[in-house]
């Protein structure tokens, strides 16, 4: 009787996450500051094209890729999140645990400083965050003792180079032009998302999501001792490196195009397990609900609250932060 009630009650939430992120989606379609109304958006829906040219450009051109590329980067992220902490039974474990962003950052700053162009500077912040997490592979294989902890130092270390040579870049930079370029890709935003984007970040998404989700049961077994999960008849290294491989992917498309945008990954893994519970059958769709969810109401804030728009990397510091705390001091484990 309670493990019927706890299905009910976990697809009931699972439900009323997706009501919600459909309704906000609705809403983030016309809010901005070319305000397009909510009846003209159903309108549209049923074939009857928007009023003036003006409105159909923006809404194809400037607002719905933006929206949609929320969606998929807070997805990404709070998928990402959640299986990190799983397989590395740490919750503090984040996307950028093993080197991604720090990595995506760094090829970034090299694509600004050498002034190519944006679709370069996202190939090149995609293909360095790659090549940060092979490097911490690499070494973590190398590396004596246990081999998630072994992961997670080499993570440490690769980040902390990457940081460096951010630092440097920033320090031969122009300051007029290059610097502060810089400096606000590093902040994280969405604001020049174009339908590119989104088509340069589905495949990856969609080869690293779909086993996450497809998988989240065995992410379970991960949490248990190597012997049990062993003795369950799981591949423990295999399903590890799957879970690794997948996460890593995402997330060094979803910074790609966004730049480093923290708090997402490890505050909304904490938040879905306060409504869902451990189980990753339900956590992890109930996380990357919550992930899109979160990031298209941090959007949205960010291009309505004040005339000039705010980097999301401040807005999701500045909401995430507190809002951790308060978890980690209620009642109740941190998990």
């Amino acid at each position: 009787m309670t493990g019927e009630r706890w299905r009910d009650d976990g697809l009931r939430t699972l439900l009323i996450l997706g009501i919600l992120l459909i309704l906000a989606l609705v809403v983030s379609l016309s809010l901005g500051r070319y305000p397009i109304p909510l009846r003209a958006l159903l309108a549209r829906l049923f074939g009857v094209p928007f009023e003036s040219s003006r409105t159909e450009a923006i809404f194809f051109n400037v607002r719905l890729p933006r929206i949609i590329l929320a969606c998929l980067v807070g997805t990404s992220l709070a998928a990402a999140g959640a299986a990190y902490q799983g397989v590395f039974q740490n919750p503090l474990a984040a996307p950028d645990i093993l080197g991604a962003s720090s990595g995506a950052a760094t090829g970034a700053a090299l694509a600004i400083l050498l002034r190519l162009s944006g679709f370069m500077i996202t190939l090149c912040a995609f293909i360095a965050s790659l090549l940060a997490i092979a490097l911490v592979m690499f070494i973590g294989e190398r590396a004596r003792g246990k081999k998630v902890l072994g992961l997670i130092l080499a993570g440490l270390m690769v980040s902390s180079l990457c940081n460096a040579g951010i630092s440097f870049m920033k320090l031969v930079a122009d300051p007029n032009n290059v610097l502060p370029e810089i400096v606000y890709w590093l902040m994280g935003s969405i604001a020049k998302a174009k339908s590119r984007d989104i088509l340069f970040v589905l495949l990856p998404l969609l080869l690293g999501l779909t086993p996450l989700f497809v998988f989240r049961w065995r992410i379970n077994l991960l949490t248990l001792s190597e012997d049990e999960a062993q003795s369950m008849g799981v591949n423990v290294r295999r399903t590890r490196a799957l879970v690794i491989l997948s996460s890593t992917l995402i997330t060094a498309a979803a910074v790609s195009v966004s730049g480093v945008i923290g708090w997402a990954g490890l505050v909304i893994p904490h938040l879905t397990r306060r409504l869902v519970g451990n189980d990753y059958r339900r956590l992890m769709p109930a996380s990357m609900l919550s992930g899109a969810l979160f990031l298209m109401i941090i959007d949205d804030v960010s291009r309505n609250l004040f005339a000039t728009e705010i980097p999301l990397g401040i807005l999701t510091a500045l909401i995430g932060a507190p809002f951790f705390l308060w978890l980690i001091t209620r009642k109740g484990d941190l998990r």
